[in-house]
């Protein structure tokens, strides 16, 4: 925290930090797997561009970076785990204006399990604002992720699946969601209001993946689909709303991984 390696149970946050109090922060997941952070650049470079789109000022990327190798040094290494960054507006009065402290910088990391080897997503019946103030970037407000994912697995799903406000095809919770429709590999654009994945890049560049306008109704209709997320990498969709896909993996999701796992095994910072 804010420089100094605490262990866990001492590491304490002002009740009057604004990230606690109004949510006004971001944050990023690293994968960490046996010791080695996955996309560590790429994940700091979209935690400036959220910081920066949220108006707080430029964090100090090079201490985050030695802050976060620090931690997983002292971690022991489990075989995964999620690293965990978070920046807050800091101390700030009780209300939505900001307050004149430095920002409060957070690096913590858990063991995280395996992912499954496909998921069951359900859609949930609330938007996402492809226009809002907070569209596109990873925010500390993530009180209509919690929801949402309750909402999915009260229904046996475990990710949730929104729409935009025009019903189109947007995102997961914590994922980027990929479909194949007459053979193609296509995923919805940044215009649709999701966020900008790390996984998300990698697989476009990786496995020539295509972004298009899609309508909500496409992922169930689909020949096979996908998830892509941090801790997930390529992960198949198995049902939508209860409804079976033809294929969980299908060719193209299999091929996707396979090549998603080659290339993040050859370069774990691309």
């Amino acid at each position: 925290m804010n420089g100094e390696l605490l262990p866990d149970d001492d590491a304490r946050v002002s009740v009057f930090d604004h990230g606690l109090v109004d949510g006004d922060g971001v944050f990023e997941t690293v994968k960490v797997a046996g010791g080695v952070p996955f996309a560590m650049t790429r994940h700091l470079e979209r935690l400036r561009r959220s910081a920066l789109g949220l108006g707080l000022p430029e964090p100090d990327l090079d201490r985050i970076r030695d802050g976060a190798l620090a931690v997983i040094a002292a971690s022991g290494g489990p075989p995964l785990a999620r690293l965990r960054i978070t920046v807050t507006a800091g101390r700030a009065p009780l209300g939505s204006e900001r307050g004149n402290s430095p920002a409060t910088a957070i690096v913590a990391m858990a063991e995280q399990p395996f992912p499954a080897p496909a998921v069951d997503v359900v859609t949930v019946p609330w938007p996402r604002n492809e226009r809002g103030a907070l569209a596109g970037l990873k925010t500390t407000s993530y009180g209509e992720n919690v929801r949402a994912l309750a909402y999915a697995a009260e229904r046996g799903g475990s990710e949730a699946i929104f729409g935009n406000t025009a019903g189109r095809l947007c995102e997961g919770t914590g994922t980027n969601v990929f479909v194949v429709i007459g053979g193609r590999l296509l995923t919805p654009p940044l215009s649709a209001g999701c966020l900008a994945g790390v996984t998300r890049a990698l697989v476009i560049e990786w496995a020539d993946a295509e972004e298009e306008d899609l309508p909500l109704g496409a992922l169930a209709s689909a020949e096979e689909a996908f998830l892509s997320g941090t801790t997930r990498d390529v992960q198949p969709i198995r049902s939508v709303d209860g409804t079976a896909l033809p294929a969980a993996p299908g060719p193209v999701t299999r091929k996707a991984a396979e090549i998603f796992a080659m290339r993040s095994a050859e370069s774990p910072d691309p």
